[in-house]
């Protein structure tokens, strides 16, 4: 079974604050998270794949030829 923790411990997992996790939950765009009563828990699973939707990978720089360089520095 998966490790349930407490909004605020998701929070910090997440680098958030609270109050921005509970908003993100309001507008149905954060972790998927488990209801029990009144009670909002997070299976750390779920959080782990929410900061996978949400890497980024930038773009590799384009590598200049030592000619481009010089042709820069000419201008």
């Amino acid at each position: 079974m998966d490790l349930l923790v407490n909004e605020r411990k998701a929070a910090e997992c997440l680098g958030l604050a609270v109050q921005t996790l509970r908003n993100y939950r309001s507008l149905g765009r954060g972790p998927k998270y488990v209801k029990l009563g009144r009670a909002v828990r997070y299976r750390m699973e779920d959080l782990e794949s929410f900061i996978e939707a949400h890497l980024v990978i930038p773009r590799r720089s384009r590598s200049y030829e030592s000619e481009d360089i010089e042709e820069l520095l000419a201008d």
